[in-house]
């Protein structure tokens, strides 16, 4: 199976899954896949758009059910907690959206609006807007990248390779730089327990 057949088979499923987690590095290079023609923009932004859209209203909905137990897991934003609840409260249409771009509390930050006061269909109505503006922003982004690369180095078949192998290798090394981190913070916040 060479590297077209490869990401069209796989691509739309990845962006899925790695936007339902975090996701950019992901959406960034299945943008520049879709430059190269390998996949389509359009369902990119939809799969990246979907994947990003129920991560949130799964993390939402453990926040409402779960809120204050895992908010005592992370004492950092459970300090701060009761400040975003009152931010989300009087500006809801601008917070929840832009929680997709704020690094380092897109995990957090639905959850501690699900343990909060917002309804449940007004989140999923903002946070669907959120998904989608992120989605654009960041496939297209990879898009535009792609559209860079091709200018500067010509559309040469071995360049699109060297560039996809270095993207996957980017991708893994993310990916468990990712789960290091997550790991090292549950172990801490076990051992502040």
């Amino acid at each position: 199976m060479d590297l077209q057949s490869l990401i069209g088979t796989y691509g739309y499923p990845v962006v899925f899954a790695g936007a339902l987690i975090e996701g950019e590095t992901v959406l960034v290079l299945a943008g520049l896949a879709a430059h190269l023609g390998y996949l389509s923009l359009l369902k990119v932004v939809a799969a990246g758009a979907l994947g990003g859209f129920l991560g949130d209203q799964f993390y939402f909905f453990l926040g409402r059910r779960y809120g204050l137990a895992i908010l005592d897991r992370f004492p950092a934003a459970k300090a701060v907690a009761p400040r975003v609840d009152a931010l989300v409260v009087r500006h809801r249409t601008l917070v929840v959206p832009m929680l997709r771009f704020a690094y380092g509390v897109r995990t957090v930050g639905p959850i501690v609006v699900g343990a909060g006061r917002m309804p449940a269909l007004e989140f999923a109505a903002l946070n669907a807007l959120g998904a989608f503006a992120w989605a654009i922003l960041v496939g297209g982004a990879g898009y535009v990248f792609g559209q860079v690369v091709i200018a500067f180095l010509g559309k040469a078949k071995v360049v699109e390779e060297v560039l996809f192998a270095a993207a996957a290798v980017t991708t893994v090394i993310a990916l468990m730089i990712y789960r290091r981190r997550r790991r090292r913070a549950a172990q801490r916040d076990e051992a502040r327990a």
